[in-house]
């Protein structure tokens, strides 16, 4: 495994300190979208889309369907890592981030305006797959050049926290989403769920316009002027760094996947189980993402200080821990018992590895090869994550909630394990200055 000592171990080239808040403004806004249009399809599946789309006497069956359309697009977030990865390792990390906007974006604003199945029968679920494929592209082009023009512009000592910033695109466009529902509980037809579509096209335009003005990696420069290109970063990752990608999967796999439980299955788990109105699942999501604005960076900043691994197998363990309890206190009915373990289990859970993702996945790669090699271990573990919503209630059907928390657990110690295993690569215990 290759641990990048990027730049003879030195800080970024550029140096001004507005381009470093620059490219990490630029970074965290596009990611901000980029999650509220993928996000908002779990939302809407969880409370809207199977009826419309995937219409059943069993409401347990139209929910899983519409669970399978939202997994089919984290299938193609790998692809979408692919291509970022080449095209960001070859000709420059700024067009991906532009193009995977676009993309997005154009995704989701035709989910708004897409017939149902009641006005175009068995084509309604058909297009919605088939865009549900665009958005995964675009998300899985999305996150590679996103952290890394914010890591790359940034102090070399304090890669974790600048890093962690794009980071809050996570729970940012999360919040949108959820406030953009919650915004319309009172619409009683169709466009409850349209209407957060169709906000994604001033986002996007918002968003390209801040893009444009930010500045290509510095590092990047130096590698493509120093002619450190590879002609294929994807093969040479693969063929060099095959056991640190599959690292990373299991890295991210307690993050992504207790991610998904919580924001997606619990909205559908609380309302069908009767145990809590959705407006309640909604909030406690909301709030976890408030809170989640601080402490992404937050974590990054401790992962400076005291490392990647330290940060990285405290979020694992508290993960793996509290499975259970999530669900105890979700079953007691009470509403800020609920709130409660939602928070806890994201900031505490998945926000302490989310912020240490960022810089540990792309300080296991050489410049030349990072984009990819990033990409490609992130957005694999999407495509297990993307089907958790639909295993967890596949499980919830057959066990219970029990078998959702053995799920749980058992992302929580390969996570775990991979930290134990996986080097350290944080300055302040390596050494680099």
């Amino acid at each position: 495994m290759t641990i990048a000592k990027t730049r003879s171990d030195v800080d970024p080239i550029d140096t001004n300190s507005s381009q470093k808040v620059r490219a990490a403004t630029g970074s965290t806004i596009g990611a901000i979208i980029e999650n509220y249009d993928f996000l908002a399809y779990g939302t809407a599946a969880a409370l809207y889309l199977g009826p419309a789309f995937f219409p059943s006497n069993d409401p347990l069956v139209s929910t899983l369907s519409a669970f399978a359309a939202l997994g089919v697009g984290f299938l193609m977030r790998p692809v979408g890592g692919i291509i970022a990865g080449h095209l960001g390792d070859r000709i420059g990390r700024k067009p991906v981030l532009v193009g995977a906007l676009i993309l997005m974006g154009i995704g989701t604003v035709l989910i708004g305006i897409l017939p149902t199945y009641e006005t175009i029968g068995v084509a309604a679920p058909i297009l919605l797959v088939l865009l549900r494929l665009v958005q995964g592209i675009g998300y899985g082009a999305e996150w590679g050049g996103a952290v890394l023009m914010a890591f790359e512009h940034a102090p070399i000592r304090r890669r974790g926290f600048y890093a962690a910033i794009p980071q809050i695109g996570v729970p940012a466009g999360l919040l949108l989403a959820n406030v953009a529902f919650l915004s319309v509980t009172g619409i009683t037809d169709d466009w409850a769920w349209r209407i957060p579509f169709l906000f994604s096209a001033v986002l996007v335009f918002v968003g390209l316009w801040i893009r444009y003005g930010v500045n290509e990696s510095p590092e990047f420069e130096q590698a493509k002027l120093n002619k450190q290109l590879v002609k294929n970063p994807v093969g040479e990752v693969l063929r060099r760094d095959g056991k640190t990608v599959l690292q990373a999967i299991c890295l991210r796999l307690a993050e992504t996947c207790g991610f998904y439980v919580v924001v997606t299955f619990l909205l559908t788990y609380l309302v069908q189980e009767d145990i809590a109105t959705k407006e309640t699942g909604l909030f406690g999501v909301v709030l976890a993402s408030i809170i989640g604005l601080v402490s992404h960076p937050i974590y990054g900043a401790l992962s400076d200080r005291f490392g990647r691994k330290t940060v990285y197998i405290c979020g694992s363990a508290f993960t793996t821990l509290f499975a259970i309890p999530l669900f105890l206190l979700i079953n007691t009915g009470n509403a800020v018992l609920i709130i409660t373990a939602m928070v806890l289990a994201l900031v505490l859970g998945h926000d302490s590895l989310a912020g240490v993702q960022s810089s540990w996945f792309p300080e296991l790669f050489d410049t030349s090869k990072r984009t990819s090699g990033a990409s490609l271990g992130y957005q694999g573990a999407a495509v297990i994550a993307g089907f958790v919503p639909f295993i967890a209630t596949g499980l919830w059907a057959l066990w219970g909630w029990v078998g959702v928390s053995v799920l749980i657990v058992i992302v929580g110690l390969i996570s775990l394990i991979a930290a134990l295993i996986t080097p350290e690569t944080a300055p302040v215990k390596t050494g680099l200055r």
